[in-house]
């Protein structure tokens, strides 16, 4: 096999085979993830961390369409100086490209079916991750139709052309996704792609990814939901197979959910303490959305920040009551603000989202102080690099990829390098205390 490595000029050199470069290099160290006393343990201390959804990152990562590994390298270099060390990423969309708000290229093609140039680029996205001591969590799936997910394991399953939520309506969008918790055949098809990606090695250092230290957890989805009160039982019970199932291929490293909490599971948080209580999933998650959810609206950032802080802290302290009980962490994966005024361009101020920030942020500081359940934080997203252009409201191809998926508005929620954000990710993550 012929491996790839890049210089630290970012020039790419050759090498016949990458590991014994690693091995002289000291590149590999052995980490396995733990959950103990309620605290994640990484090398056998505890762990926690501000991290932050990088979800665009195997396709960067990749040599074909979308790629540009010069771009990525300098985003991990950025991210690892500002002490983020945990990245929130997406193994990869499913199904054709043209679609109107789905990620592309797509890593599924067809059912079983994989464009390798992604596969590769995870590959060596992971690769690049350990050579930087960072860590990995990687989701499966997704309840939502920017890359694919629920809808287009049903298109696949026979159930008919899976809708668009922004050329359908809402209404169509959910009714068709409704059905998913209920359909064994896409069910059946998800565990197929659930085994090949747990399953596979990563060429450039010929490691199982069942023994890669750098994966700290798999995710069984994005967001995942029941979607009504009639699937409650059955999504349930498809969390917890899927748990397993991921736990059979590969015993060395945590499962989570994805969830969003009892937003995510119809409203009830019942339903959310149920999925997290399965042995087989190993910590909870949460995410907050103050805009999405309408604790806040595009007119007022600014006078209901507060409000949006006050409802923020509720949600989490009524989750944390239950990672207590069973005695899990707990990871607030996702969450964000928009930029002040609701304007999405570069250079453009941020001074309620990093209000915002900050209030999260410091539940996570004090869980580490405290060695409490509360362990961690995924911001969405980075920005970095990306350069928007010029009338571009929304992703088109062949723009830079940013934060904000092809559905969002880009710079609504994405961190760029040059906002004061970074600043206080930095100044945040140094308050950490990992003991």
């Amino acid at each position: 096999m012929h491996c790839e490595t890049l210089n630290e000029g970012h020039e790419k050199e050759s090498v016949s085979c990458i590991i014994p470069l690693a091995a002289i290099c000291g590149l590999w160290f052995e980490t396995r993830f733990k959950v103990k006393d309620g605290q994640f343990i990484k090398d056998g201390q505890p762990y926690y961390y501000i991290g932050a959804n990088f979800w665009y990152g195997a396709i960067l990562a990749s040599e074909g369409e979308g790629g540009n590994r010069q771009r990525l390298l300098m985003e991990l270099d950025s991210l690892c100086a500002i002490g983020v060390d945990n990245l929130r990423i997406l193994v990869g969309a499913d199904g054709v490209n043209g679609i109107v708000s789905k990620v592309e290229p797509t890593l599924q093609i067809a059912p079983g079916v994989y464009n390798d140039t992604i596969l590769a680029g995870l590959d060596y996205l992971l690769y690049e991750m350990g050579k930087r001591k960072m860590s990995a969590v990687l989701y499966l799936n997704n309840s939502w139709e920017w890359s694919g997910g629920y809808g287009q394991y049903l298109e696949w399953a026979g159930y008919g052309k899976a809708p668009v939520p922004t050329v359908d309506g809402w209404a169509q969008f959910q009714k068709f996704v409704e059905q998913y918790p209920q359909c064994d055949s896409s069910k059946t098809l998800f565990a197929n792609h659930v085994k090949f990606i747990v399953e596979r090695t990563n060429r450039y250092i010929n490691r199982k990814y069942s023994d890669d230290s750098t994966i700290m957890s798999w995710q069984i989805g994005n967001e995942p939901r029941a979607f009504n009160d009639k699937n409650k039982v059955s999504f349930a019970l498809w969390i917890h197979s899927v748990a397993e199932l991921i736990k059979s291929c590969d015993p060395n490293h945590l499962v989570s959910t994805g969830s969003e909490g009892s937003q995510g599971c119809e409203k009830d948080i019942q339903l959310w303490e149920l999925i997290h209580s399965y042995k087989s999933v190993d910590y909870m998650t949460i995410h907050i959305w103050p805009y999405n959810w309408k604790w806040t609206d595009k007119d007022s950032l600014n006078e209901t920040l507060d409000y949006s802080i006050k409802q923020t802290q509720k949600y989490i302290k009524d989750h944390l009551a239950i990672a207590e009980k069973y005695n899990k962490p707990i990871v607030i994966e996702e969450f964000g603000y928009p930029r002040d005024s609701f304007l999405f361009d570069l250079g453009t101020l941020t001074s309620n989202r990093d209000a915002y920030y900050a209030s999260v942020f410091q539940n996570v500081v004090d869980g580490s102080e405290s060695n409490g359940n509360l362990a961690g934080c995924n911001f969405w997203a980075w920005g970095g690099m990306a350069e928007k252009k010029d009338g571009c409201v929304y992703w088109v191809k062949g723009n830079d990829y940013t934060g904000d998926p092809p559905q969002e508005e880009q710079g609504l929620y994405s961190v760029f390098q040059k906002d004061n954000t970074v600043e206080l990710i930095r100044n945040s993550n140094k308050k950490i205390s990992n003991h």
